[in-house]
């Protein structure tokens, strides 16, 4: 749900804090890292230069990817993962980026 800042609907503005009490965020997503490349740009439109980016493997490639893989930059709208070299195609992620 998006709630404009010029929102005057009390019910809308409710529904928007109700699903922000039960942890629904939009501040997630998922990525897979570029095979044949040491770095990987994700775009992520609510992600700010202060955020933390949370990176949790989503299959089996991804997990052994994990030691050699870390979020080394980070902007608004994108962050990026460095990561090793590999043919794989299937090293997915999915992020949260928080902040």
């Amino acid at each position: 749900m998006t709630v404009s800042t010029n929102e005057t609907d009390p019910t809308k503005i409710n529904r928007a804090i109700q699903q922000l009490e039960q942890g629904r965020l939009n501040v997630t997503g998922t990525c897979t890292l570029a095979a044949g490349a040491t770095s990987t740009v994700v775009k992520a439109g609510n992600c700010g230069a202060a955020g933390q980016v949370l990176l949790t493997a989503r299959t089996a490639n991804a997990a052994a990817a994990l030691a050699t893989s870390y979020v080394s930059s980070v902007k608004n709208g994108s962050f990026t993962i460095s990561h090793a070299s590999n043919a794989q195609t299937d090293r997915i992620f999915g992020f949260a980026c928080l902040g």
